[in-house]
């Protein structure tokens, strides 16, 4: 009768311990699954700032408010470690806006994305 409570306990360790293992496999995946969500929303916010301040950047009079209008347009997080680079021509400006990937995990870091956006001067 002893072997038989042994045994069954036994089972039910082994479960629990899979059960650890399958948990921390579907977290990881979870954390990832976020982590690539906040990727891609920085690639969105970066190049929605770009086409804004090209389209600011662009009308006579408004030259060199790139860079405000940039960060005025994304999340306010994003916006305080974002770069903007202006290139004006001729016929046409051109705005690069570099935003760092925020991390889940402090310990891990994603670099940063960068869109650019040209628009022809009015």
């Amino acid at each position: 009768m002893v072997t038989r409570c042994r045994s069954g306990s036994r089972q039910r360790g082994q479960a629990a311990v899979e059960y650890v293992g399958v948990l921390t496999l579907l977290l990881v995946v979870a954390l990832a699954v976020v982590q690539l969500g906040i990727a891609v929303y920085a690639a969105q916010q970066a190049g929605t700032a770009a086409r804004t301040a090209a389209r600011v950047a662009s009308t006579d009079g408004q030259q060199g408010r790139a860079a405000a209008v940039a960060k005025q347009s994304m999340n306010g997080r994003l916006a305080d470690g974002a770069s903007v680079g202006e290139e004006a021509g001729a016929e046409a400006v051109t705005v690069r806006v570099r935003v760092k990937i925020p991390s889940l995990l402090p310990m891990l870091s994603f670099g940063s994305v960068e869109k650019s956006a040209t628009m022809p001067r009015d």
